[in-house]
């Protein structure tokens, strides 16, 4: 497989030549929609050339949450670094392979398109480059192998192992075909293993530019569910998929790095916690605006059960070194590590838009050394014990509901997202909401129906 490995094409002609040789006849061209859901649109390889000439036109009004009708036309640009075949596809010979690159979308004028999640973290990406830094990130990703439902609906991990255990049987090959299939598209996956509840896994990719970690994000989600399912189970990253069973969370390990030394700023060897001054700044800035930006990072409904359950899953917006409780951990470093000192953010999972989490991260973390805010003490106890009252702890939202509050008032999101992604969030999210308000639960009927 690892022969399907496509070098960085600078001209679009070469890279057709390239894959007509590989047998690829088609080439998806992707994008996603403001929730983070992956829309596409097929040419032959032939267009290639064309698509990155002058776009594929398509309307965006029909984009869920992406266009007004008055401003539908737009088109797509393809960008060669992301352009990969796709490997979980059987190879037909007669029926030829495909290729899949990631686009950028644009106005008709020519501009980049405001609601574009690509194009704002691109945007959050270039702010940092101006000040000369440059933001890395190592995202861990949870999932559930299920057997498929039974007739009732009842979900079934595909088995009862634990943290670290040895995969064995289905689940083994499914995480094998997962890492080949990434590696092949050039996504390099550092470890995988056994997390907690039964049926539950963990994929960690290793430290990319933001830009194209979120990428990585994507085609990761695509190749676990795809795989998965061609192997006899489906997987899922729903927050939590079982009540009484850990969530799926989206750990996220950042760095910042000098564009022209290439030096992580956020290393001190002699603060105790190996932060410097600059990584204080960074971390306090995510601690201010954690309950206005958790909606993008967290933004399902079901988000909230995961988080307010605790089991390693944050509550408190506080920090620590070995607290897996805290909201943001800095781990301790191994003796000589290359990477030096990282910040972990593990409120996110695995269901929200990578394009956005990442740059209102970035925003956040960015507005802290910017405005030199001080970080708060560490706090190491064991949070979910501990009294809130006497704390005085500020706790994440306990909903959407709450979190879409905190969002709407903040300023910070509505720069880093652009106006016109904010207002379709709140928009799609509200409307997610009210629907979820309308729903007579299995809960209230078990709790009520035989006694009222």
């Amino acid at each position: 497989m690892l022969e399907d490995t496509l070098p960085k094409y600078t001209r679009a002609e070469d890279a057709r030549q390239d894959l007509h040789e590989r047998n690829v006849r088609t080439v998806e061209l992707q994008f996603t929609d403001v929730m983070g859901m992956v829309k596409s649109v097929t040419i032959d390889l032939d267009y290639l050339p064309a698509a990155v000439e002058s776009g594929v036109w398509f309307d965006g009004s029909a984009v869920e949450s992406f266009a007004r009708v008055a401003e539908s036309d737009m088109y797509l640009l393809p960008d060669l670094s992301t352009l990969a075949i796709v490997p979980w596809e059987p190879h037909r010979p007669e029926v030829g392979r495909t290729a899949r690159v990631f686009c950028d979308v644009y106005t008709p004028n020519a501009q980049p398109f405001a609601g574009d999640p690509r194009g704002a973290l691109r945007r959050a990406v270039e702010m940092a480059a101006e000040q000369g830094l440059r933001y890395r990130v190592a995202p861990e990703l949870e999932y559930y192998i299920f057997h498929d439902p039974s007739g009732d609906g009842a979900l079934l991990p595909d088995d009862q192992a634990s943290y670290f255990d040895a995969p064995n049987g289905v689940a083994r090959v499914i995480r094998k075909r997962v890492a080949d299939a990434l590696r092949a598209m050039g996504i390099v996956v550092e470890s995988s293993h056994h997390e907690v509840g039964g049926g539950q896994h963990e994929l960690d990719l290793a430290p990319l530019d933001a830009l194209q970690a979120a990428d990585a994000i994507i085609t990761a989600r695509m190749a676990v569910r795809t795989i998965a399912r061609q192997e006899g189970r489906f997987a899922s990253f729903m927050p939590k998929p079982i009540t009484n069973a850990p969530g799926n969370g989206m750990h996220v390990h950042q760095w910042l790095a000098s564009c022209e030394t290439g030096e992580n700023i956020f290393t001190d060897p002699a603060d105790d916690y190996g932060l410097s001054a600059a990584g204080k700044h960074f971390l306090a800035g995510q601690l201010a605006h954690a309950r206005e930006i958790c909606a993008v990072l967290a933004p399902l409904i079901n988000s909230y059960r995961r988080l307010m359950a605790g089991l390693e899953a944050p509550i408190y917006v506080t920090w620590a070194q070995l607290n897996r409780g805290a909201l943001v951990r800095v781990p301790r470093l191994a003796e000589g590590h290359g990477l030096g000192t990282r910040i972990e953010m593990r409120a996110p999972d695995p269901s929200c838009n990578p394009y956005l989490a990442f740059a209102v991260l970035l925003h956040a973390g960015l507005r802290g050394i910017r405005d030199e805010l001080p970080l708060p003490p560490a706090a190491e106890e064991e949070l979910y014990e501990v009294s809130n009252r006497r704390r005085h702890l500020t706790t994440l939202p306990t909903s959407l509901d709450a979190a879409l509050e905190a969002l709407e008032a903040s300023e910070l999101a509505r720069e880093a997202l652009g106006l016109h992604l904010y207002e379709r969030f709140l928009e799609a999210k509200r409307l997610e909401w009210q629907d979820y308000l309308l729903v007579v639960s299995p809960w209230e009927l078990d709790r009520y129906l035989g006694i009222y």
